[in-house]
């Protein structure tokens, strides 16, 4: 299998969902690597710069970012990657944060992205603060949109919820079931 033909599966959902970590355990446990989320170094060094937070101007930048690091973290894994983040998070967080607008190529890119399979997750774990998180009281409202917006996109994913440990043993059921109908041996 090339890895332009690796199988990919992101972590989707609010922020302060636990992605980051449950991507990293999932990586590790597959000997493979995970995408971080290139905005988040982006906003942070803006934010640690000029105390400034994110705008419509810098999202086509994300995007490109998050591309460019996919495609060359692509090349060093082992049959499966794990996406922190894509552009379809990109597009929720525009509409959330800029009153339901997305730009068209935006929505074009999303609309057009190619992923195996994604692991939404829960809103069940507490919110940590940072510099870049501002909706520790309208998870359940984001939640739902993450959700709906997979529906309706028909793209294929599971809920997952619980502790780390929980969410990490229902993943691995999951990756695995997918790997075996995809005669993917790893």
């Amino acid at each position: 299998m090339s890895n332009k033909n690796c199988l990919k599966v992101v972590l989707f959902g609010p922020e302060s969902t636990g992605k980051t970590t449950l991507a990293n355990h999932l990586a590790q446990h597959y000997k493979t690597n995970y995408v971080p989320e290139y905005a988040r170094g982006y906003l942070q060094e803006k934010w640690d710069k000029y105390k400034d937070i994110c705008s419509l101007e810098d999202l086509p930048i994300i995007v490109k970012g998050q591309k460019i690091l996919e495609k060359n973290i692509l090349k060093d894994s082992n049959k499966i990657i794990f996406c922190d983040t894509n552009v379809v998070v990109t597009q929720i967080w525009s509409q959330t944060h800029f009153d339901g607008y997305c730009s068209p190529k935006i929505l074009e890119a999303a609309r057009k992205s190619r992923y195996d399979y994604y692991l939404l997750t829960d809103i069940d774990i507490p919110w940590q603060k940072d510099d870049l998180r501002d909706r520790p009281n309208d998870r359940k409202n984001t939640f739902k949109f993450f959700k709906e917006t997979l529906d309706f996109y028909k793209f294929p994913y599971k809920k997952i919820s619980g502790d780390i440990s929980t969410r990490l043993k229902d993943s691995i059921k999951i990756i695995d079931e997918l790997l075996l109908r995809k005669n993917i041996f790893i």
